[in-house]
């Protein structure tokens, strides 16, 4: 058969499959989008129509490229007019392929009005959502100290990603009745105002369809065929409205990997995915284990890794390739040689094995790890980008306080006195009489006094940190809650004042380093963090930072969930190399403002020693300068 040319024997196993459930485990380099697309195209090769089929996602880019692929598929293979699928080729507008959430909101417009909305309904997003709370707790007339609109908000997202009531949190004690109160009065207003927020897309679905069965049998009748991306990432209520869907026809087609299951912090439970065997006793099961990316001591280390975690399903990937280099694990005396080493390593695969910036990467655990690699790369003129983020100059919450900054070296700087009335507003350091009042008086002392002070000075007078904790509740792609990332940001912007004596050279400096001095290059250095890495693919990467309490993170030395979440995350940054492999650690490392000893991590010592190549710097390993092709 045409449409499934190209596939390996368990891909087109899991292709061909029509009837019936089926949970593809899909290994890291497995060809996971071409064995579904493949799938979507062979159902329709078959005569089932497009609008019996229904495909979910997480992402529009993701959902863009299933369509892109399928259709492609469908016009390549099926090209004579006696084809079943040449025919369906021109109904794919009719096949859904999308997220979740554009599937709750089209089954929210045509049914909700049985839940007592209007069919024009709003779909409030994070600042909608954020300035409601805002209001409500204004209202409640709560200490504002204890109680934010952010933690309120994601504790309700919380609640409803998991299906669950105010009530289970039980009311022993007062923030607990105080958040229900909140809870009823969010939903209230939201309600009022003929609106919903994004959980609503998914939760309010899965009412209508829990309590109206001729709806949730329309549904279930329409889409016979339901196939789900990254099942791994679903959460509570995605599970419930999946299942519900597919309880008539059984024909739920689910792929993904819990060894990559990174989105914890995002509700997901990839438990849907280690329990679908549960859920579906007769589902056939299909291992997804050749590789196409890496070499073989590549996968061979991450399954060693990978292999300590308890809750999985098991699997070991394999490959055709060669067996490849050694793992190379460097230790660094800090994180300046760390990222001096990288680079000159760059350097070397660039001139000598001919691989392009655009093929490197260099990825990290938070954020704020970006900072030292972004000026090696700038003292280098080696151009760059950073993937998932903004660089760290441009960061929001670092231009707020370097206006601060200007603006204490140069009261007369417009731009930077309308960015901080923008953020804080007035009444944060100008006086009734219209001058700096004790700003001034600060302003006058500046000069004799160290930048680190002036920096301290200024988010301690502004309140920028509640600042952050208000404007920023939510968590970010890095597992940790945007807010306490970006005040991480500005500690170590105050670690990088401590290396200047006064304010005009610091400020000196920091224009510097924002003037990117790369060469007009498209080809850049990839930098980003181990987040931002799922689905892509590199022929070398840079894992900077192994270390305890970074890689695992702090907050995973009490939990063994949040401990076999950290292994996941080190799983799939090791899996994104095609050929060559770094883990480094420093000895000690600079960060959020402070100096501490490291330990090398855990995932280091997990290494089987015959696929390592251990070097240490502190041995005296020259590094060579950097001299790009």
């Amino acid at each position: 058969m045409k449409i499934l040319e190209g596939l390996n024997e368990r891909q087109k196993e899991a292709a061909m499959v029509v009837d019936g459930p089926v949970l593809i485990l899909a290994g890291a380099g497995s060809g996971k989008t071409k064995t579904l697309t493949h799938r979507i195209a062979h159902l329709l090769s078959q005569g089932i129509n497009p609008e019996n089929i229904l495909a979910v996602t997480f992402t529009n880019k993701a959902a863009e490229e299933m369509r892109i692929r399928v259709n492609k598929l469908l016009i390549e293979n099926c090209k004579l007019s006696r084809c079943a699928g040449s025919r369906q080729a021109g109904k794919i507008e009719n096949l859904f392929i999308g997220t979740f959430h554009s599937f709750g909101a089209k089954i929210l417009r045509e049914e909700i009005e049985c839940l007592g909305y209007n069919k024009n309904f709003a779909i409030y997003d994070e600042d909608d959502s954020f300035s409601l709370a805002k209001d409500i707790l204004g209202d409640m007339n709560l200490p504002r100290d204890r109680f934010k609109p952010g933690s309120f908000l994601n504790l309700a997202s919380k609640i409803k990603s998991e299906l669950e009531n105010p009530a289970s949190l039980g009311a022993d004690d007062f923030y607990k009745k105080q958040f229900a109160a909140f809870y009823n009065l969010y939903g209230g207003r939201l309600r009022a105002a003929n609106a919903v927020d994004f959980d609503d897309l998914i939760t309010l679905p899965v009412k209508i369809l829990e309590s109206r069965p001729e709806i949730l049998e329309k549904y279930q009748n329409q889409y016979k065929y339901i196939l789900v991306d990254e099942y791994q990432d679903t959460n509570r209520a995605q599970y419930v409205l999946i299942n519900l869907l597919a309880q008539k026809n059984k024909n739920l087609f689910v792929i993904g990997d819990p060894d990559q299951a990174i989105y914890g912090w995002r509700h997901a439970d990839f438990r849907n995915i280690l329990n679908f065997e549960k859920d579906y006793p007769n589902a056939k099961i299909v291992k997804l284990e050749q590789n196409y990316r890496s070499t073989q001591n590549i996968l061979t280390a991450a399954h060693e890794i990978i292999s300590k975690n308890i809750e999985r399903k098991d699997k070991t990937l394999w490959t055709e390739n060669s067996a490849g280099n050694l793992i190379e694990v460097v230790e660094a005396n800090g994180e300046r040689e760390e990222a001096e080493f990288i680079l000159n390593k760059i350097a070397e695969l660039n001139k000598n094995d001919e691989i392009g910036l655009d093929k490197i990467v260099v990825m990290y655990r938070t954020n704020a790890q970006s900072r030292v690699l972004e000026e090696a790369c700038l003292y280098a003129n080696l151009p760059y980008r950073v993937i998932g983020a903004v660089k760290f100059y441009q960061r929001k919450e670092i231009k707020d306080i370097l206006a601060y900054l200007r603006l204490i070296q140069n009261p007369n700087d417009e731009i930077c006195l309308k960015r901080i009335i923008g953020v804080i507003g007035k009444r944060a350091f100008i006086s009734q009489n219209g001058l700096f009042s004790d700003w001034e008086n600060f302003r006058k002392q500046a000069p004799a006094l160290p930048p680190t002070e002036i920096i301290k000075f200024v988010v301690k007078k502004s309140g920028y940190y509640g600042y952050l904790e208000k404007k920023f509740p939510d968590f970010g792609p890095d597992g940790e809650l945007e807010s306490e990332s970006r005040i991480k940001n500005i500690k170590e912007l105050i670690g990088l004042a401590g290396l200047h004596d006064n304010l005009n050279t610091f400020l000196t400096d920091v224009a510097l380093m924002q003037q990117e001095r790369g060469a007009d290059n498209s080809k850049k250095l990839n930098l980003m963090t181990l987040h931002s890495a799922k689905g892509l693919e590199f022929d070398a990467v840079f894992i900077a930072g192994a270390e305890e309490n970074l890689m695992p993170h702090s907050r995973a030395a009490y939990s063994l969930e949040e401990l076999e979440e950290e292994r996941r995350l080190c799983y799939v940054g090791m899996t994104r190399a095609k050929k060559h492999l770094w883990l480094l650690f420093a000895k000690r490392r600079f960060l959020w403002g402070e100096r501490k000893e490291a330990v090398p991590s855990r995932f280091i010592m997990e290494l089987p020693p015959h696929l390592v190549n251990f070097r240490s710097l502190a041995d005296g390993y020259n590094l060579p300068d950097i001299e790009l092709e």
